[in-house]
């Protein structure tokens, strides 16, 4: 694998939850920040979630809260507990390092609020 691999987006009411997961690519894994950037339409790409080398996270103030970024360091997963969903949330979401590798974004996972 050599890009990052998004899934477990859709299509959820507001104030409902989604978990993305996030497979990671290389052998760095456990000594690199990875972290979930979103995009919405007509916005540029956004960090909202990261986690630290240590375990430590950080959220954008907009999802403190309601996100909650998670690792499997063994597994090579990162995950995004998504709750209390608004419509403002509507973006194509990644994964990647922090800072983010250029050659490593992959193809994003859509996830749209909507009632």
């Amino acid at each position: 694998q050599v890009l990052f691999e998004e899934s477990g987006g859709g299509l959820v009411q507001p104030g409902g939850s989604l978990t993305l997961s996030c497979a990671v690519p290389g052998s760095i894994f456990s000594f690199s920040p990875t972290g979930w950037y979103r995009q919405a339409p007509g916005k540029q790409r956004e960090l909202v979630a990261h986690i630290k080398r240590l375990g430590s996270t950080n959220y954008e103030d907009s999802v403190k809260g309601r996100f909650t970024i998670s690792r499997d360091n063994a597994k090579k997963m990162v995950y995004l507990q998504m709750n209390g969903l608004s419509p403002e949330d509507t973006a194509v979401y990644y994964c990647n390092y922090v800072p983010a590798l250029g050659d490593y974004w992959g193809q994003g996972t859509q996830v749209t609020v909507s009632s």
